[in-house]
């Protein structure tokens, strides 16, 4: 993702003071935990179930922002519940667990449900909840990520949004498959995740119908609603290309096109380097406002118009495409391990320049680490580490993205693709730590990595650079002769970074 950030910081001081509840005892029925486990956001997710699918229906009005909504959640319980938790902002109308009304309470995005029976370990449950509302109205914590816009609605965000449109259990741990039909007027156009299994019109609405067959974070699942050109043709490994840019694009409309078009390209560049595409759909989606970021949903990121203000950038294509392997088929365990995600994604874009010819990894390695002297306050976040206020700080995608070429230089660049490619096969679909790669990086290659890493990726301050980059800690940008890449990677940063 590329994010603007300010938004963390008031979620943090909501989350640090949040009860966290302990699961119940092997064996004794109790309630789930209202909460995953994370240290840095206790309340995301919950305990006690695994969701294996939403089928989310809605009925939507753009002249108003009005939402009407039945979601229905296969779970399994993973032990005896006499009641569990969904995270939902939404006023919720009625609950029915396998079938049987069932009471409910509702604070915040926290929604406790009680069944009329405990829900046996193991056994597969249903939950079906049915709401009503507007969700650009509704306020938690400080926090609105649903955008309203002048003909429709986005439902994109980073790492809150699912709760503004269907309830879960929203926390990357939790992974599902989902079905999703928006019933809107006819004209409107409606994005999600996956592949288009149907739409069709009666009596003046249109229903649209997407479909993702693999294990989806909650925040990856996304909407944009609203008056869009898509386009649908072969892609890349022969699979559904999807793209949609909003009538209102106006003068970046081309430059737009020029990029995210180049998608299939760039996906048979990325799974040289990572292996096979994991998903079953590509695509991407470019709204006409609302939107100061990009957001890796799953098959089809979502680009703000003001990456093309300046002419093509194919670099946020890159990144938010490598997030398809580092981000959504391995997922952050918990949300400290955000350098997993937005290093590799960051460092993508420097193996695209050298790819295209417009500089070297390490001329830009060189570039980036003598632009910052050693006090600047860059220099003083560990990516490893970041603390919830952080998580999205240049440091966490800057950084990031030093610490894997000076990794790449310590160990060589076969042995790093062999890390890399290996950490996506073996955690598809799944979630990792930064811990469970350091270990598999100091496996592959034989290579006592402990120091590396402490410097790197959790010491505050300005790392030694490895000697075979033969550039100084105190080297200035004067010192160092800019690759022409550097442009459109600076536009990219200077957009999203937003400070």
């Amino acid at each position: 993702m590329f994010k603007r950030t300010g938004l963390r910081a008031t979620v943090a001081a909501c989350c640090a003071a949040a009860f966290v509840a302990t699961p119940a005892f092997a064996g004794a029925a109790g309630p789930g935990a209202p909460g995953a486990g994370d240290p840095y956001f206790p309340e995301y997710g919950n305990g006690g179930y695994d969701v294996s699918h939403y089928d989310v229906r809605l009925r939507y009005e753009p002249k108003d922002d009005h939402l009407t909504g039945t979601t229905t959640i296969v779970a399994n319980p993973t032990q005896d519940l006499t009641a569990f938790n969904l995270d939902f902002a939404l006023p919720v109308k009625s609950i029915r667990v396998d079938g049987a009304p069932s009471e409910f309470q509702q604070r915040g995005s926290e929604l406790t449900v009680t069944p009329p029976a405990e829900l046996p370990a193991g056994r597969q449950s249903t939950f079906v909840v049915e709401y009503e509302g507007v969700p650009s109205s509704v306020e938690v914590d400080g926090l609105q990520p649903w955008i309203r816009t002048a003909d429709g609605a986005l439902a994109v965000g980073e790492p809150e949004i699912s709760a503004w449109w269907f309830p879960g259990n929203d926390h990357p741990r939790d992974k599902a498959t989902f079905d999703i039909a928006v019933d809107v007027p006819e004209g409107t156009e409606v994005l999600s995740n996956g592949v288009n299994t149907d739409t069709a019109t009666l009596a003046g609405r249109t229903t649209w119908k997407w479909r993702t067959t693999k294990p989806t974070a909650t925040y990856l699942a996304f909407l944009a609603i609203g008056q869009y050109e898509i386009n649908t043709k072969p892609g890349a490994f022969g699979q559904p290309f999807v793209t949609a840019y909003a009538d209102g694009l106006g003068d970046v409309a081309g430059a737009a096109k020029a990029s995210v078009e180049r998608t299939p390209e760039v996906l048979e560049f990325l799974s040289g380097l990572l292996g096979e595409y994991p998903f079953e759909a590509q695509g991407g989606v470019v709204p006409a406002e609302g939107l100061n970021f990009a957001l890796e949903n799953q098959t089809r990121p979502t680009y703000s118009d003001k990456f093309f203000a300046k002419g093509a950038n194919t670099s946020v294509v890159v990144h938010e495409n490598a997030h398809q392997w580092f981000g959504d088929s391995v997922s952050v365990d918990t949300w400290r391990n955000i350098w997993l995600n937005e290093g590799f994604a960051s460092y993508a874009e420097w193996l695209w320049s050298e790819q295209q010819g417009t500089g070297t990894a390490q001329e830009l390695f060189d570039h980036y680490y003598s632009s910052l002297p050693a006090d600047d306050p860059f220099w003083q976040i560990a990516p490893g580490e970041p603390g919830p206020e952080n998580i999205f700080s240049d440091a966490v995608y800057d950084r990031g993205a030093l610490t894997v070429h000076a990794l790449s230089n310590v160990i060589g660049p076969d042995v790093l693709l062999d890390v890399v490619r290996t950490w996506v096969q073996d955690k598809r679909y799944a979630t990792g730590t930064v811990e469970q790669f350091i270990e598999l990086a100091e496996q592959r290659s034989g290579t006592q990595l402990d120091e590396f890493f402490q410097n790197w990726l959790f010491t505050p301050g300005k790392p030694a650079a490895i000697p075979e980059n033969g550039i100084p800690a105190s080297a200035t940008r004067a010192d160092v002769v800019p690759p022409k890449s550097v442009a459109e990677i600076d536009a990219t940063h200077e957009s999203v970074h937003d400070h």
